[in-house]
């Protein structure tokens, strides 16, 4: 069996019980996700145009879940529920891991690029990314951490770490006032 459908297996509690159980994970968009990068990847690291993006979209529009044809992705990787899921270019994940709906492992934005090749995080093995959280930029995430649902993580994370919350804060104020005509 693929050492990803054992990870599915071993880290989904759904899963659990007799062979029609187990077999619920052909139903599950984070293993076709899966299924489709690990075609279009080879096909990306071969430099070869237009297609590996087309698997991607293609595996998107069925899924929800969007995987660039060029992050690197470990064994026993898992995504739960996963739409909404977006995974950068340059992202790299190590094996393990496992994420949940609605994560994006993306880039801070064109402007912060700066002929930067590294625009999307790197993931260390054994890590727990919950539901809705954002990992933005170069950033690194040690083995064996926890980012917490809905945490947004600009910085590195120290191995075995564990983030929560949001880095939100006010970065400009309106004046009061009428706008004058």
């Amino acid at each position: 069996m693929f050492i990803w459908l054992k990870a599915a297996i071993a880290k989904d509690p759904a899963l659990q019980g007799n062979i029609f159980r187990k077999a619920e994970i052909l139903l599950y968009p984070g293993l076709w996700a899966l299924v489709f990068h690990r075609i279009a990847h080879p096909l990306a690291a071969l430099k070869i145009p237009f297609i590996p993006r087309l698997i991607s979209q293609i595996a998107r529009f069925i899924t929800g879940i969007e995987i660039h044809p060029g992050a690197q992705i470990g064994k026993g990787f898992f995504i739960d529920h996963g739409y909404g899921v977006v995974i950068g270019e340059t992202a790299v994940i190590g094996d393990d891991v496992m994420l949940y709906h609605d994560v994006t492992l993306g880039a801070l934005g064109w402007w912060k690029a700066n002929g930067c090749t590294k625009r999307h995080p790197t993931i260390g093995n054994r890590v727990v990314i919950g539901a809705g959280a954002k990992i933005l930029g170069p950033v690194k995430v040690g083995d064996d951490a926890k980012i917490g649902a809905l945490a947004v993580v600009i910085n590195d994370v120290p191995k075995r770490g564990v983030v929560a919350g949001s880095l939100g804060k006010i970065l400009k104020k309106k004046k009061q006032g009428r706008i004058k005509k």
